[in-house]
């Protein structure tokens, strides 16, 4: 009997490429087999992004081009968080599609596409329900005939592992709670199992993902759960040479925690923190934390705990109502806090939010100018801070290479985010080398492999 097959394109961040992976678990186990192109599948899946203006048009413009080049007898079948949050409308804007699944049920993939390959009329079928969560206490969440599916994505010698999903904060900006739901913690065990797992597959790095890390636990009455999930993985897991964070929420970032990373070195030293902004009234309106003597005091105590620590944050530039002295004063900031790694991002009108009923937004030229200074003043202080590693040695996690060159990246620097690590000489993926750093530029360093001195005895 013929295997039906599928093609699944993953778009948005780390978060949705679990997702994504997950489905394909669900998928396989059910007797499907993936494609690596469209044309020879029998199912077309596009998992979506709905977070911003620009991710949407992607998920639009890839369902589009799907639907147009459909043959007879594929489905198109869109998943994920635009799915969840236009339903139907998604539909009217996308002809030829069969099917809308959302991010709350997507365990449900493998009956949802059997439905839909079996219906008796052409119209497109939902499964869009509001209050199933994605994880968490669902007994059959993941699981089924095809049993438990592993809620990590991996690539290389890294994998990202999901510990949550949903989020409780009340970001102005945000559409998360509204495509996701509430925050549900992963139950711990769980997690421990799936870590244990991915070292006997000979993952190297484990990055700890959720919308917030330091919300971990509080819903299934865990206290400091993200400090104690830590030091389990570090136990239960210990060939895991790289533990990283990913998603920090300020304000929640303990001395319990600051004392776990110290004292577990396989823990990077590398925190990802989005701040979002530096202005007291701005973060008000952004609903956010507005004590920023708490971020001084925070990132003094852990880089005075980790003088190597890495703190990558992000910015909104152009919120509305931002004024030039509110802009000003997060210059300012950045430039005193002396941050390793900073993204910038210009406010994106989000429908359905409470920042898109706001006075004072913005013109886009005034955003874009407002990022671009920002910008620039980063890329200078992250020179410097990288040239602070020249002559030092420094571990990579090697990626790749080509034409003589490898590439890697250091405890610094996450995925697809952050800078590399550009090496002389083909050193074979997944390998961790130490490598003598001869140069620094604005991202990246530079280096060679360095060969321990053979012990001549006498």
């Amino acid at each position: 009997m013929k295997k039906k097959t599928y093609y699944l394109l993953s778009l948005g961040c780390s978060k949705n490429t679990v997702d994504s992976d997950s489905m394909a678990q669900l998928l396989n186990a059910a007797g499907y087999r993936g494609m690596s192109s469209p044309e020879r599948a029998d199912v077309l899946l596009v998992n979506t992004c709905g977070f911003i203006g620009p991710a949407r048009d992607e998920s639009i413009r890839s369902l589009r081009e799907l639907a147009n080049a459909k043959r007879k007898g594929q489905q198109l079948i869109a998943a994920g968080c635009l799915s969840q949050l236009w339903g139907p409308q998604l539909a009217n804007d996308v002809p030829g599609l069969d099917g809308v699944i959302g991010t709350r049920r997507w365990m449900d993939i493998v009956e949802f596409l059997e439905q839909v390959r079996g219906r008796a009329r052409p119209e497109p079928m939902y499964h869009l329900p509001s209050d199933a969560t994605t994880v968490g206490d669902d007994p059959s969440a993941g699981r089924g005939s095809a049993g438990r599916v592993t809620r990590a994505a991996v690539q290389g010698a890294s994998a990202y592992l999901k510990i949550a999903d949903g989020c409780r904060r009340p970001c102005s900006f945000c559409s998360i709670p509204n495509i996701k739901g509430t925050m549900k913690s992963r139950p711990p065990e769980l997690i421990l199992d799936e870590a244990k797992d991915l070292a006997r597959r000979g993952v190297r790095e484990l990055i700890l993902i959720a919308q917030d890390l330091t919300d971990y636990g509080n819903d299934i009455g865990l206290r400091e759960g993200l400090a104690g999930l830590l030091r389990d993985v570090c136990a239960q897991a210990p060939d895991i040479d790289w533990i990283r964070l990913m998603y920090a929420y300020p304000g929640a970032v303990t001395d319990r925690l600051i004392e776990t990373m110290v004292e577990h070195p396989r823990i990077c030293r590398y925190l990802d923190i989005p701040l979002q902004h530096a202005h007291p009234a701005m973060l008000r309106r952004m609903r956010r934390p507005a004590n920023i003597d708490w971020v001084h005091r925070t990132i003094g105590k852990m880089r005075a705990a980790m003088p190597d620590l890495c703190v990558r944050t992000t910015f909104i530039v152009g919120f509305p109502g931002e004024t030039e002295q509110e802009f000003q004063a997060l210059v300012d900031f950045a430039a005193e806090l002396q941050f390793d790694r900073v993204g910038v991002f210009t406010y994106s009108f989000e429908p359905g939010t409470p920042s898109a009923q706001l006075p004072g937004q913005l013109d886009e030229e005034v955003k874009q100018a407002r990022r671009d200074i920002l910008m620039r003043q980063q890329q200078r202080i992250s020179l410097v801070r990288n040239q602070r590693f020249v002559g030092k040695t420094l571990t990579a996690l090697v990626e790749g290479h080509d034409r003589g060159l490898s590439f890697g990246r250091t405890y610094r620097d996450a995925p697809e985010v952050d800078g590399l690590v550009i090496i002389q000489g083909s050193v074979p993926a997944g390998e961790m080398v130490p490598v003598k750093i001869d140069g620094a530029l604005e991202y990246d360093l530079t280096g060679a492999v360095e060969i321990a001195q053979p012990v001549v005895v006498l």
